[in-house]
């Protein structure tokens, strides 16, 4: 089973996706935790062109290149491998980004996107999960972090806002495999709605 995370950044997501690895893990299934862009050597090389550096460094059609070559070496040397041994891939960010990202708040690129999805990518998760969260409160924890990789988040909480809209809108495009769930709830509760909707998932794949 291929399993996503998604949100606006400082949404949480991450927290949540390493605490389902952890949960599937415990219960004996073998899971592997990664995320994007990286997840592979190569991508992860890729990534720190990504996610360092001024705002204005790429185009957003440069992005969407970088982050589409990032991606088809993670499918080739993790998530197909591990998925056709019948293991389970949970991803924190996958193509679900590009599509917001690049593809519908920096140029009406969408359409670029998916032709580029469908060429050299394919593959769609089993399930998606969006942790939607207040744009507002998500920057500044985003921003609080220091990572280092914090290149989106310096495009401000207008940018933030338009990221939720379109996260809102692709869940509302593809029912079938994504669920929202409310973020600005403890980390607890939030793990908990996690479970219920991988757990209905898992019974239907």
């Amino acid at each position: 089973m291929f399993i996503t995370f998604e949100g606006i950044d400082g949404s949480g997501k991450s927290t949540q996706a390493r605490r389902l690895v952890e949960h599937l893990r415990a219960t004996g299934a073998i899971a592997h935790l990664t995320r994007e862009p990286g997840g592979s050597p190569g991508a992860e090389d890729i990534r720190r062109l990504l996610v360092e550096g001024d705002p204005g460094r790429w185009s957003a059609e440069t992005e969407i290149l970088l982050f589409t070559a990032a991606r088809r070496d993670h499918l080739e040397r993790l998530i197909k491998p591990a998925l056709a041994k019948g293991q389970i891939v949970v991803s924190d960010r996958f193509a679900d980004s590009t599509r917001v990202y690049q593809g519908a708040t920096r140029g009406d690129l969408r359409a670029l996107v998916d032709d580029l999805h469908a060429q050299m990518i394919g593959v769609e998760p089993d399930l998606t999960l969006i942790i939607d969260m207040d744009p507002d409160a998500a920057l500044s924890r985003g921003l609080a972090r220091k990572s280092g990789e914090d290149r989106f988040e310096e495009f401000g909480a207008s940018f933030q806002h338009t990221l939720r809209e379109g996260f809102l809108a692709l869940a509302k495009s593809a029912p079938d495999r994504c669920r929202v769930i409310d973020g600005n709830r403890s980390v607890d509760a939030v793990a908990q709605e996690v479970l219920v909707c991988v757990d209905r998932a898992r019974a239907h794949v």
